[in-house]
């Protein structure tokens, strides 16, 4: 093992010039870390042991980057970084530098596939790592500040979810050293038998190592590992052995220990080790300070890098022959590296699922009911590398399907009752919890790490995972200039119970707003797709099925709605992203008077409506209709890959002609999109305002403005000609307007002429 005083962050002579230059004292952030980190690194990862690492506290790079430097895995991937003098220099100015690496465990660090840049995703990014990997062991260290978040403390429920006969093992180690930035951290100050009670009452067996004598702490760390790693070889064991399936009591260790422990002790009469001062940086004058730049010196000089590196600043030969051998470091483990083992899923036929669609806008259907059946035949075909994810909902999604191929994964207490229709099983596939936190650090391990899935949840409650859609939208930005990482299969989120059908839920269902939150992000990363049917639902989930290195976020509602393109011309649209609807338009060869833009499924049937509408009053009206399901062939190609062209902008939508764009969402999303086009001073945008409560849903649209009488009267006014010749047109359009808005409050639904409304074709 290598000790951490042993530690080989600076070899002899140390130039002060250096450490002025480059404020060494970073490398001293949270010493206690980097010792559990290197450590651990060290103890557990012997040949027959295939381990990743999992770096939950944030700035603890450090202890990190050093192993992965010993192993040798960060010269082999940067060969600037070479294993010498000059490549530890070059190692050492990176750090926390412009053009460098930040202080978290970056995409940049091999080994990685947790950023850390925000807490709280440490344990679920591991278990979704460890799923459906019965051989590896993720040890992840999860920081005492980062305990008091939410997500994870929800996430030591994980454990009720590793199936031990198929599923890998997750190590957890709370480090408790008992600071935050300033602040005393809450499970450090608790009574030992409280703490202990806690992780017991989550189903752990917790293994404690507590002290600050370094060389006794590493035999009780050393001991307690191999402990910890027996206990889950026999649970796996006995598990693999066919008996019956019992959710078990994994071990982890708390370890106790203190901050900035082998750091200062003191300077100017304050304490430093054991206390918040250690966080970060704890000599930060050292550039105006003699006292502190000798005082940092000392503390880089009491790791004796002179007895590690031999004259050429390369590790001693004896020292390297400690470090596993290959894919056996943490530091070039291809699962921390996923795209290396990433293998396409095996797909059925998207086509065979498809909606008969004899007449647009003719029939109604259920839009993700078909694709619960597409799913279901995914899972089949792709039994240990596809996992579908979901907060209690798959079923009031319309994805039930499923459960035919697969049950609810449950490894707790069964109730005689669970056998009549709950779907519960031990080795199931589809996995719930009330907890889009925890679900959502599922996915992102489990595609980290090579595999595939799908994550349907309420759009007025994916915003619980903004955060953490933020977090892997920046590690995938980054690790496409990354060029050993290889592509990682996407996370594909399908956004259901949509804000327009919430007839019962009310306003606080009601929010679109996640749509504004992925478009703030990085264009090579984010797709949104917003198909307004069943065929062209399938298409997209299809597309989004096979590709790597994106966030696709899908937005279909999960009632029924109106059928609009077969499946051929759903394909072919899908494709275009964008496309003027023959059908629905009556322009053709001629420059149209109004141009008619949807997205999103009840917006869509709206703008059909008031399409219908504008034609029955104004037979010489000429309209052309267009359909939006890529919300990014709004942008310029400039500003996002999918963008499209000026040219084919201005054609599409005109230069100079109004425009009535009924959206899904807020809509100045829509005028940020496409702000720059010719046309935009024309652009009318209708979209979700805040106005609800409990609507019906052509209520709640009258509310917001995105009605068909609401569209209609818009194009009547901005139509040259019709704002004064249209006054009957609107009149009569206002009066069906508060017709249907009085029998929603009379009778509790729509009338059911404007509910039941079909495209007459």
């Amino acid at each position: 093992m290598i000790y951490l005083q042993d530690n080989p962050l600076l070899r002899e002579p140390l130039e002060t010039r250096h450490i002025k230059n480059r404020l060494l004292g970073h490398w001293g952030s949270s010493p206690g870390l980097s010792f559990v980190y290197v450590h651990v690194n060290r103890l557990i990862v012997r040949e027959d042991v295939d381990a990743i690492f999992v770096a939950g506290p944030g700035h603890g790079a450090p202890g990190v980057l050093a192993p992965c430097y010993l192993e040798g895995t960060y010269s082999e991937v940067y060969p600037d970084k070479g294993e010498d003098e000059d490549g530890l220099r070059h190692f050492f100015k990176q750090f926390s530098f412009p053009g460098g690496i930040g202080s978290h465990c970056t995409p940049e660090m091999p080994g990685s596939i947790h950023e850390g840049g925000e807490l709280g995703y440490s344990i679920s990014h591991a278990f979704g790592a460890a799923f459906d990997n019965p051989d590896l062991l993720v040890v992840v260290v999860v920081g005492d500040g980062e305990a008091e978040t939410g997500p994870l403390a929800t996430a030591w429920h994980a454990n009720k979810f590793l199936q031990p006969a198929r599923d890998g093992a997750v190590l957890p180690v709370l480090h408790l050293n008992g600071y935050k930035i300033d602040n005393p951290t809450l499970l450090a100050r608790i009574p030992h038998e409280e703490l202990e009670s806690l992780m017991r009452g989550y189903g752990w067996a917790p293994h404690f190592v507590e002290g600050s004598d370094p060389g006794p702490m590493h035999q009780a760390m050393a001991a307690a590992l191999d402990r910890c790693h027996e206990a889950i070889r026999d649970i796996q064991r006995r598990a693999r052995s066919g008996g019956p399936m019992e959710r078990p009591r994994w071990p982890m260790i708390v370890l106790r220990s203190p901050k900035g422990w082998t750091g200062p002790k003191e300077y100017a009469g304050h304490r430093i080790e054991g206390t918040w001062r250690s966080h970060q940086v704890p000599l930060a004058g050292v550039r105006t300070d003699p006292g502190q730049l000798q005082a940092l010196e000392q503390w880089m000089r009491s790791y004796e890098p002179h007895r590690l590196f031999d004259a050429q600043g390369r590790l001693r030969e004896d020292l390297r022959a400690l470090a596993p051998r290959g894919t056996r470091r943490m530091s070039a483990n291809p699962h921390a590296n996923g795209g290396l083992l990433r293998r396409p899923l095996r797909l059925p036929a998207f086509r065979d699922y498809a909606e008969p669609v004899d007449s647009p806008g003719a029939a109604e259907a259920e839009n993700t009911r078909p694709l619960g059946r597409f799913l279901r035949d995914v899972m089949k075909l792709n039994p240990s590398s596809f996992r579908v994810f979901g907060p209690d909902e798959t079923t009031s999604n319309k994805l039930d399907a499923l459960y035919e191929a697969t049950g609810k994964l449950w490894l707790e207490a069964r109730l005689p009752t669970d056998d009549d229709g709950g779907r519960l099983s031990p080795d199931g596939r589809v996995i719930e919890m009330l907890s889009e936190h925890t679900l959502e650090g599922f996915l992102e391990g489990y595609v980290l790490t090579g595999r595939h899935g799908f994550f349907s949840t309420y759009e007025a409650f994916v915003h619980v995972v903004d955060s953490m859609f933020n977090q892997h939208a920046k590690w995938l930005d980054i690790a496409c200039d990354v060029p050993w990482r290889a592509p990682i299969p996407s996370v594909n989120l399908l956004i259901t119970s949509t804000v327009w059908r919430q007839d019962h839920n009310g306003f606080t269902h009601q929010d679109p707003g996640f749509l504004d939150v992925v478009v703030n992000k990085s264009p090579q990363v984010t797709r949104v797709y917003l198909p307004p049917d069943v065929n062209t639902l399938l298409s997209v989930a299809d597309h989004c099925l096979r590709s790597t290195g994106f966030i696709n976020v899908i937005v279909a509602d999960k009632q029924k709605h109106l059928q609009l393109l077969d499946m051929d011309s759903a394909i072919k649209h899908c494709t275009k992203g964008i496309g003027i609807w023959d059908w629905a338009s009556n322009d053709e060869g001629v420059e149209p008077d109004v141009v008619m833009v949807s997205c999103g499924d009840i917006p869509t049937q709206e703008a059909l409506a008031a399409t219908w509408y504008l034609r029955q009053f104004f037979p010489g009206l000429r309209i052309r209709f267009v359909n939006v399901v890529d919300l990014f062939r709004l942008q310029p190609p400039s500003e996002h890959p999918h963008g499209m062209p000026d040219r084919d902008f201005d054609s599409l939508f005109t230069k100079d002609r109004p425009v009535i764009f009924n959206f899904h969402g807020y809509p100045w999303l829509i005028h940020r999109l496409a702000y720059r086009r010719a046309n935009h001073a024309n652009m009318h945008v209708r979209g979700y305002k805040e106005k609800g409560n409990i609507n019906t849903p052509l209520e709640l649209a009258i509310s917001n403005e995105i009605d068909r009488f609401s569209l209609a009267i818009d194009a009547i006014d901005r139509v040259p000609g019709l704002s004064v010749s249209g006054a009957h047109a609107k009149q009569k359009l206002r009066d069906m307007q508060i017709e249907c808005r009085a029998y929603a409050h009379e009778h509790g639904i729509d009338k059911r002429d404007s509910a039941g409304w079909r495209w007459p074709g």
